[in-house]
């Protein structure tokens, strides 16, 4: 069992033995949580919020393709477009 020091700024340093076997690394960032008493520091990646989002909607499978070409994606990008203004009643733009 490895004991840690709080210094005067409440600073801690992780033991080797301990950043080693939990993969932690000079600026990772940690899930600090107090539970039951104990404080446990999970280790987490962040990512873009639009990214999340993104990966979000590939898991609930709301994704378009894939197409073979390009000229395939810009007209079933076209064709949405105008269903949707069609949708909203306005004119679509061309282009």
């Amino acid at each position: 069992m490895a004991l840690v020091k709080v210094r005067p700024k409440f600073q801690v340093t992780l033991p080797t033995e301990v950043r080693e076997r939990a993969g932690v690394g000079v600026g990772d960032l940690l899930e600090a949580k107090v539970e039951r008493g104990k404080i446990t520091l999970i280790p987490k990646s962040v990512i873009d919020r639009r990214l999340a989002e993104g990966l979000e909607d590939i898991r609930a499978g709301r994704v378009y393709g894939p197409y073979a070409t390009v000229a395939q994606a810009q007209a079933a990008f076209r064709a949405r477009g105008a269903k949707s203004a069609a949708r909203r009643g306005r004119r679509p733009k061309l282009g």
